[in-house]
């Protein structure tokens, strides 16, 4: 039941006692506004973290060659290792069971590329079709590569995006002729890539043709795989791993080179990656989450210190109100309800405080780094976090209040 009096008499405490009311909130306030922005910040790292990923497949493994640095069975240092077609074959048949993906490529980082008055330089990639998955390469328009592309040596290119947008502005590019090197290749589909603009600035044509029309013979740049997942993450890992070592000395085994020569075959395996920064935005979230809770206990022991202190101003009223009848559960009530409010509303307001300056900043932090993507909190992760708040303050205000409603009257009416 609502009682009006006893709420007149709560702010009627609350503003004979201004500053110590003020700083109160404020610990307990700044508590919930530090916890919502760490943890704001902590997801706006994980999704900053994980939008990186998406721009390639996050279970891939990728394998391209350096120069080897040391001798090996009567072989100089110094030479470069040039995978071929059987290479890449080689790789494949051996742990065919293990691959969802395969792709090779044969790139040109530089070629000039015309349409009509319009000229730019881009990267020109020979793939296989399964590079469309490896890439996460999403088809806006027409179609990606295909085998017969592969088979029939066909002068065919999907185009990126912002490749479409310079070339062809407005234009539909579809079966349009596009000139690489002044040769023409007609454009069968246009790609949108997570990467963003540096991603969509390039051309994929089969492989089979950038081998022959840039006389690369067998050769091929580098080698993509992504590997089928397991159930358990831990295990994908593992198996992952395995492959990828098992490729590397595969690879060297094929081109004559040192096992432990660490520039001449250079295996990248994101799943690995993914794990360590996974576990290490893990150990950041733990860390906020020990830093916000620790600030909120502060709060909460404020919230106890000034119960106390109050408690103890009104030691001789209290003794009245017991002498003229008042019941314990009265006085503990009184107590209580003034924690209750202070942090109740000090909550609330830290609360919409952190909310708003995530929503409000939030942006600018965005344009600062790629590594933190729209800072936000779960909203009733943050709302838990307030109503716990509250509990605790009144765990903190019922101890003092105990103690008063224990006071003897007599006692109490002789306090100074």
């Amino acid at each position: 039941m609502f009682d009006l009096e006893r709420w007149q008499e709560i702010f009627e405490t609350l503003r004979k006692n201004k500053l110590r009311t003020i700083l109160t909130g404020i610990s307990v306030a700044s508590g919930i506004f530090i916890l919502v922005a760490l943890l704001g910040i902590s997801k706006g790292i994980e999704n900053g973290v994980k939008s990186e990923f998406e721009q390639d497949a996050t279970n891939k493994i990728s394998v391209w060659t350096g120069v080897t640095t040391k001798g090996y069975k009567g072989l100089n240092p110094g030479r470069y290792v040039q995978m071929k077609n059987s290479t890449f074959e080689a790789v494949e048949n051996q742990y065919d069971d293990y691959f969802e993906y395969r792709s090779k490529d044969f790139m040109i980082w530089g070629g000039t590329v015309s349409y009509n008055n319009e000229t730019g330089n881009y990267r020109i990639r020979g793939t296989l079709p399964d590079n469309q998955f490896i890439e996460n390469a999403d088809i806006g328009y027409g179609r990606f590569i295909n085998e017969s592309d592969l088979e029939e040596n066909k002068k065919v290119a999907v185009i990126g995006n912002k490749m479409k947008v310079d070339l062809f502005k407005n234009e539909d590019p579809i079966n349009k002729n596009i000139q690489i090197f002044g040769m023409n290749f007609k454009v069968v589909g246009v790609f949108y890539d997570p990467g963003g603009d540096r991603e969509e600035s390039q051309v994929y044509i089969p492989v089979s043709t950038a081998q022959k029309i840039f006389n690369a013979g067998e050769d091929i740049r580098n080698m993509s795989f992504t590997v089928k997942m397991a159930d358990n993450f831990d295990e994908a890992v593992a198996m992952s791993n395995a492959i990828a070592q098992g490729m590397e000395q595969k690879i060297k085994q094929i081109h004559t080179v040192a096992p432990d020569d660490v520039s001449a075959v250079r295996v990248n395996n994101t799943l690995e990656q993914a794990e360590q920064i996974y576990s290490l935005i893990a150990i950041i979230q733990a860390v906020f989450w020990f830093i916000g809770i620790f600030t909120l206990v502060a709060g909460i022991v404020g919230v106890g210190n000034i119960m106390l202190i109050i408690v103890k101003e009104r030691t001789k009223e209290i003794g009245i109100r017991k002498a003229l009848g008042a019941l314990p559960s009265s006085i503990v009530s009184m107590v209580l309800q003034e924690a209750v409010f202070v942090t109740m509303f000090a909550g609330l307001f830290g609360l919409i405080f952190g909310l708003a300056t995530l929503e409000v900043f939030g942006p600018f932090v965005e344009e600062m780094t790629d590594y933190i993507k729209y800072p936000q909190v779960d909203f009733n992760t943050a709302l838990t976090s307030v109503f716990l708040l509250v509990f605790a303050g009144g765990v903190a205000g019922f101890i003092p209040a105990y103690r008063a409603a224990k006071i003897k009257p007599i006692i109490a009416l002789r306090d100074e």
